[in-house]
């Protein structure tokens, strides 16, 4: 299992959060996705030999949240 952190703009609603995670859950080989509202950061634990942090990436950005920084583990 890997970590990634991806680093947004602070999000504006909690709508944001459900719409993020929602997403990321959905996506085979994603442990757990935590959106952090105030930081506007998103942990993912997933399982790098399913899926790449490039594709979790590409989800939160066609959802509308720029990335902007990303530290995985």
């Amino acid at each position: 299992m890997k970590k990634v952190v991806f680093g947004l703009e602070p999000l504006s609603c909690p709508s944001c959060i459900k719409k993020i995670e929602g997403s990321l859950k959905k996506m085979n080989g994603v442990q757990e996705a935590k959106v952090l509202f105030h930081s506007g950061k998103v942990r993912v634990q997933f399982d790098d030999n399913i899926i790449q942090v490039d594709e979790l990436k590409k989800v939160i950005v066609n959802l509308g949240y720029p990335v902007l920084t990303q530290k995985v583990s």
